[in-house]
């Protein structure tokens, strides 16, 4: 009987993890039954294939016509990636070069050293982390993350401005008051006119992260994301929801990560809770976004698209949004699921009115999203 390594993983971790492969092929695993499976994880432990097998069998199949697909991903999630103990990551790797007897003429050169017989490779740790999923980051590993987020640059385009600057040509508004001021040094003749155009300000950028049970492996990675962007850009709002709409600007405006992320903590009641995508955002239109911070904006949303609401409202409400925002782009961890598809009721609800829609999975992806802001026009 194989035995699961005890190394690999903790049982929470196991569980969201085996859940979230389940749902990249369709089978449904809600919250209410990951959890448990967590608890069942806890009784019979993780150490027999059999009890992990049963185990999930009984709390997460649902359908009949799941159990096909539940073996082949069992087998390939649990036997594969558990049965052997994973190794620490090592930072150097030293490469014997093999030296052939019958070369050389036998003049009397001396022999290579052992030195001058390996070759050392070093790689950093930090680099892995770029194209690492953030549903198996640990702790530690967030923290780094943190700073390579903090490298990211959201830009994005520019709008034109109810302010005036100063102009150099003559086929702008006349700068009247510079230009009477002028005046005085030549006895109140205008002998040199002035001009002002229209300003240039950023576009605004509203984050609104799905903080629901679904997205609780990557939620934590988004949150650190939207604070880098709060703290790193001007003109940025950060939402959350779940069950309800929280504003967190102000919050994670602290230039420390740790306060940042524990002031919004504190201000959030809905983590890791249901998810009703539709009335958020018609909370979110209503008092925030038809009339005020959305217009002419760019709305990212970062969701993978479960939602337990009426996906009617969710296709109104986004068409809403979608005809005030500049663009709207969602992002969805999902995406980079091999044989994923938006069936999900709230996705495919959202698509219509979405103009981009990208993966964000890891740093790399994220680093394709403020790529694709910064290419806005």
């Amino acid at each position: 009987m194989t035995t699961l390594s005890h190394t690999a993983s903790s049982a929470e971790e196991m569980a969201v993890a085996f859940a979230r492969v389940l749902r990249g092929v369709g089978v449904v695993a809600p919250v209410d039954s990951v959890l448990t499976f967590v608890k069942a994880l806890h009784r019979v432990g993780i150490d027999e294939q059999s009890n992990v097998y049963w185990a999930a069998h009984s709390t997460l199949i649902r359908r009949p016509e799941d159990r096909e697909v539940f073996d082949r991903a069992f087998r390939v999630f649990w036997e594969h990636r558990f049965s052997e103990n994973i190794e620490e990551e090592v930072e150097t790797l030293r490469i014997e070069l093999a030296v052939d007897d019958d070369e050389g003429d036998g003049d009397g050169e001396a022999e290579p050293s052992d030195a001058d017989l390996t070759l050392t490779l070093r790689f950093s740790a930090v680099e892995s982390l770029r194209k690492k999923d953030f549903a198996e980051y640990s702790h530690d590993e967030l923290r780094l993350a943190q700073d390579l987020m903090q490298q990211l640059r959201l830009a994005g385009p520019t709008r034109r401005s109810l302010r005036t600057r100063r102009a150099k040509n003559h086929q702008h508004a006349p700068d009247l008051r510079r230009t009477v001021r002028a005046s005085l040094r030549t006895g109140g003749e205008p002998i040199r006119r002035y001009w002002r155009e229209p300003d240039e300000k950023m576009r605004r950028l509203v984050l609104l992260l799905d903080i629901s049970g679904s997205m609780e492996p990557y939620s934590r990675a988004f949150l650190r994301f939207v604070h880098a962007a709060v703290v790193g850009r001007r003109r940025v709002e950060a939402f959350t929801f779940g069950t309800r709409l929280t504003r967190l600007t102000k919050e994670l405006s602290a230039r420390d990560p740790d306060y940042a992320l524990t002031r919004a903590s504190e201000q959030v009641a809905d983590w890791s809770g249901g998810t009703r995508l539709g009335e958020c955002l018609r909370t979110f239109n209503d008092s925030w976004g038809v009339r005020g911070i959305a217009r002419g904006s760019i709305v990212v949303v970062l969701s993978d698209g479960w939602d337990r609401g009426d996906p009617e409202v969710l296709s109104a409400q986004m068409e809403r949004l979608h005809r005030v925002a500049h663009r709207i782009i969602w992002v969805n961890p999902l995406k980079v699921t091999p044989g994923y598809a938006p069936l999900a009721k709230g996705m495919a609800a959202a698509l219509a009115h979405t103009d981009d829609f990208v993966e964000g999975h890891s740093v790399d992806a994220l680093n394709e999203l403020c790529r694709i802001i910064a290419n806005l026009e």
